[in-house]
């Protein structure tokens, strides 16, 4: 196992975020799913310079993109947008592509299960051929009920990993997992050979360690099914705007270059814009906790 993160929870520019993560010990990224946002031999030459590699991608599942939509044009183009991201993916050399198969606080149906079952098999399918052509894994996420209305369980990630393909596999998070699952563990060791990636948050999605999970008992779970994948970091810190914050310095009071696309994305996370200061903190604070269970 080694370390990542994830790019999307910050508005800065990549060589910032790169340059982070290697002073912290961090061996790879998983981009953020913005193909048309970054020229991918600039990303390979930032990434080489400062000694990391591309672990993967992840969808970042805007109102317009669905998998399970009854609307076709949407279908068609959540698919075009996810075999951009493979594309990507491919040409940085990365190994996986998670997929949130619904946008991202969307939690009401548009049609009945079995209709939303089939078009979310079908695009993935199409997606899954796709990346078996580019050498990229697909992995596909459960997020948790408040997120969205499709997809929420390990058990539901493994049915539909199961429906698209053979080589299909999922994406858990120690966030969602909290809530949802009934044991986090039993639920990792379910999906054994198929998880392909792990995302990491502590309960209240705050850093590593910051929170009430046992990270020793994750990563033992984690090495006893065989994952040798990344520990991909994915905090979204909650901002307290009350006198009991004990975090004062933790909001942006800059100005940053964020699409309102972006904005609505990390605050239907839950969070809001992180100030540098915070984030570093945050980000060390995972490497704290995490690198000497894995290494040792």
């Amino acid at each position: 196992m080694h370390l990542s993160m994830h790019n999307w929870m910050r508005a800065e520019p990549l060589e910032v975020t790169i340059r982070r993560l290697a002073k912290y010990g961090y061996e790879s990224i998983e981009i953020s799913g913005e193909p048309e946002k970054y020229d991918t031999k600039d990303v390979r030459k930032l990434l080489n310079e400062h000694g990391l590699r591309c672990w993967g991608a992840v969808t970042l599942m805007f109102p317009g993109l669905c998998f399970p939509s009854s609307d076709e044009a949407i279908r068609a183009k959540t698919l075009q947008y996810v075999k951009d991201c493979i594309t990507m993916v491919k040409e940085l050399d990365g190994e996986e592509i998670t997929i949130v198969p619904g946008t991202v606080g969307k939690v009401n149906p548009d049609s009945t299960p079995e209709n939303e079952w089939q078009w979310a098999v079908e695009g993935l399918k199409e997606a899954y051929d796709h990346g078996q052509k580019s050498g990229v894994k697909l992995a596909l996420e459960p997020l948790n009920r408040f997120e969205t209305y499709f997809i929420s369980r390990a058990e539901q990630a493994l049915a539909l990993a199961e429906a698209v393909g053979p080589d299909c596999g999922v994406c858990l998070d120690a966030f969602h997992l909290n809530i949802e699952e009934a044991d986090m563990l039993a639920s990792i060791r379910k999906a054994g050979q198929r998880l392909y990636d792990f995302h990491v948050a502590d309960n209240n999605r705050l850093a590593c360690g910051m929170g009430s999970l046992n990270w020793a008992a994750i990563v033992r779970t984690l090495e006893e099914i065989g994952y040798d994948g990344a520990l991909t970091v994915e905090f979204v810190a909650p901002i307290d705007r009350t006198p009991a914050n004990p975090f004062p310095n933790a909001i942006e009071q800059n100005p940053v270059n964020i699409s309102p696309e972006q904005m609505k994305f990390i605050e239907d996370h839950g969070s809001s814009l992180l100030s540098e200061e915070f984030y570093d903190w945050l980000v060390g604070r995972c490497a704290a906790v995490l690198l000497p269970l894995i290494k040792g």
